[in-house]
């Protein structure tokens, strides 16, 4: 049912389709809606009035301090109760104070990101599902008991680990796969299971098995065992009237060289369209073709209805790692604004395979930088002249020769004791990450917060012994996973400085600011509407500030007050901007960085809350034995005064 929603600005009615189950003061999903919009029709909060917003109320998360962090969630509200994991634990929380209603214990792993609710039905109360990567589990939304009838004992085994809760569509529950970035390996398939009992319902191969539709696409038969082409991120979206769900699907196994995968490795990179009731396979389009710069498309596509030409079309926007945004028709992937096959530089890699062109969108123009020249390293009227000399350094250790053509400038073969040809990517990992767009269906302008950045390496023979990253030994470096070669002396195009002022050392990217930004796209005409910088840099002087950050952690919210909401940033910001003309209009500095995606929702009081998680190690975190600050984290609510 279309439901209209009064604006406090004047008469405007708003009838998007993809909340028409979701109440106005709720925020019930990772997204809020199925479409993704994490658009919220309160307006308490409002461009005149919240520059008063201050913090209600706060919970800290992990008050012993420790180890990494491992939520960065993004809390629930259904009828102003919070749910919200805590690693350890899964709690519900009254919404307007904060006060805990009950705990669940999570123990053999980790819960985190997020949990999904399920409303029920007439033999069964509302659920609260989470994952622990081997399992999933099901609680009464009441209690925070386990629920003995779904699965077995209240939990049901994954087989393949999934970091994250389970989409919710009806009674069915889709996850995706969490696995090692080996080449060979456990599938990266995605899975539905029935919310009231945890049968399976479907399995959809994302590595096409002989006779489905993408198996030609995996020459000399690299598509056996193949591990990765993975839906890792913890959400996804689907149309509730087509009943189509979308799933963003990573790249192939292993991430930087490809000849054991020829082709264009379908369906690496892609989004991909199918029934979700069945996993039935509708449609798909690819982003990248024979990945080989780790460019996964990490968070799920945001629905929005557009005119173009006087004609509506119900479409979404997907972008992802190079900061192409590609907006669809939904229901059969066909480019709203033109994408063109575009030729692309080949490496020469023995036995790779390159894909001669590569699909590239007329509208939206890149969202940032994806091409570099000289001119573009820092300098020291940019940042400072300790920061500029370590970028010049680090650009003379490769022998001050660099190659780049654009997107998807490959890497090169370095021969030991040989000639370096290293290259230069742009943004490479940088652009739109796991945070994810908002879109106003008001007036079809999609948020989304990018990533200004480099890598910088060449690709070399794999040498025994050697550390090539996560799924090998210890390494915490963007080296190849599993394959003959890997990139050699790779690195992100960034650079380390001592500051003079506190002797820390501080590293910061090698091109020229800004380095992050929050940008609207207009849907309609494929233009983009506003580009603002996102972040400051406090260590630098005066006037140098406005720098903009690396945000590859959060994404924004967009309101009826006429405003975006977003942390993201590692300046320890939380801001609020006006959405129509991208005015910083509020900003508050937490303890912690606020790197995760907020919610608004009503609570029982009939007010409007603004919530986010923020993590970290700062001044106020608890002290590890050392007498170092320890990572803490906590949930941070906001609310205009009484």
């Amino acid at each position: 049912m279309r439901r209209a929603i009064a604006l406090l600005l004047g008469a405007a009615m708003l009838a998007p389709a993809a909340q028409a189950d979701v109440p106005p003061g709720d925020w019930p999903r990772y997204a809020r809606d199925p479409g993704g919009t994490r658009f919220s029709p309160l307006s308490q909060i409002n461009d005149r009035n919240v520059r008063r917003l201050d913090t209600a109320w706060s919970f800290l998360v992990r008050p012993e301090g420790g180890g990494a962090i491992v939520t960065s969630a993004t809390p629930i509200a259904v009828e102003g109760t919070l749910y919200l994991p805590i690693g350890n634990a899964v709690v519900a929380l009254e919404g307007d104070s904060g006060r805990e209603i009950w705990r669940h214990p999570v123990k053999g792993g980790l819960a985190r990101r997020a949990v999904s609710y399920w409303p029920g039905d007439k033999s069964h109360a509302p659920r609260i599902f989470f994952s622990n990567g081997p399992n999933l589990y099901a609680l009464d939304a009441r209690t925070g008991a386990l629920l003995s009838d779904f699965g077995q004992g209240g939990a049901v085994a994954l087989g393949v680990p999934y970091n994250g809760p389970p989409t919710v569509y009806k009674d069915v529950l889709i996850v995706g796969a969490n696995t090692q970035e080996m080449m060979v390996g456990p599938p990266g398939s995605s899975r539905a299971y029935d919310a009231r009992t945890g049968a399976k319902l479907w399995e959809f191969n994302t590595v096409p098995q002989p006779g489905e539709v993408g198996h030609e696409s995996w020459l000399d038969e690299g598509w056996k065992g193949r591990s990765g082409t993975n839906m890792w991120i913890w959400y996804t979206t689907f149309d509730e009237k087509s009943g189509t769900l979308y799933m963003p699907i990573g790249g192939p196994s292993a991430n930087y060289y490809g000849g054991d995968r020829k082709g264009a490795n379908l369906f690496g990179n892609s989004l991909v369209a199918v029934d979700a009731l069945t996993g039935k396979y509708k449609w798909h389009f690819q982003t990248i073709h024979h990945d080989l710069w780790d460019s996964d498309l990490p968070a799920p596509p945001v629905l929005v209805d557009v005119k173009v030409g006087g004609r509506k079309i119900e479409a979404l926007a997907e972008t992802g790692k190079p900061g192409l945004m590609y907006i669809l028709d939904r229901h059969s992937g066909a480019p709203v604004h033109g994408v063109e096959e575009k030729p692309v530089a080949a490496g020469d890699v023995p036995g790779e395979w390159y894909s001669p062109t590569q699909p590239i969108p007329v509208k939206p123009r890149d969202l940032q930088r994806n091409s570099w020249t000289p001119d573009d390293v820092v300098t020291a009227a940019d940042t400072n002249e300790a920061h500029a000399a370590a970028c010049r350094a680090l650009l003379a250790s490769y022998g001050g020769s660099f190659f780049n053509a654009g997107p998807f400038t490959p890497f090169f073969l370095h021969e030991e004791g040989g000639p370096v040809k290293a290259s230069i990517n742009l943004p490479n990992n940088g652009g739109s990450n796991w945070g994810g767009s908002a879109v106003d269906p008001r007036t079809g302008y999609i948020f989304i917060n990018v990533s200004e950045g480099g890598s910088i390496g060449f690709i070399e023979k794999r040498k025994d012994g050697a550390d090539y990253g996560r799924g090998t030994t210890g390494s915490s470096q963007l080296y190849d996973r599993a394959s003959l070669t890997g990139p050699g002396a790779y690195s992100t195009f960034s650079a380390p400085w001592k500051d003079p002022k506190t002797g820390r050392t501080v590293t910061m990217p090698c091109i020229r600011p800004p380095w992050g930004r929050l940008v609207a796209v207009n849907a309609n005409t494929g233009e983009i509407a506003w580009a603002m910088r996102l972040g400051i840099t406090e260590l630098l002087d005066k006037g140098k500030q406005e720098t903009g950050r690396g945000n590859t952690f959060g994404g924004p919210i967009v309101t009826a007050g006429n405003l975006v909401f977003i942390g993201a940033t590692d300046d320890r910001r939380f801001r609020a901007f006006d959405s129509r003309t991208g005015q910083e209009l509020w900003s508050r500095t937490l303890d912690y960085n606020a790197q995760s995606v907020p919610i608004t929702y009503r609570g029982k009081d009939g007010r409007q809350y603004v919530a986010i998680v923020a993590a970290g190690a700062s001044d106020v975190s608890p002290r590890r034995p050392d007498g170092k600050p320890a990572n803490a984290e906590a949930l941070v609510v906001f609310a205009l005064p009484k």
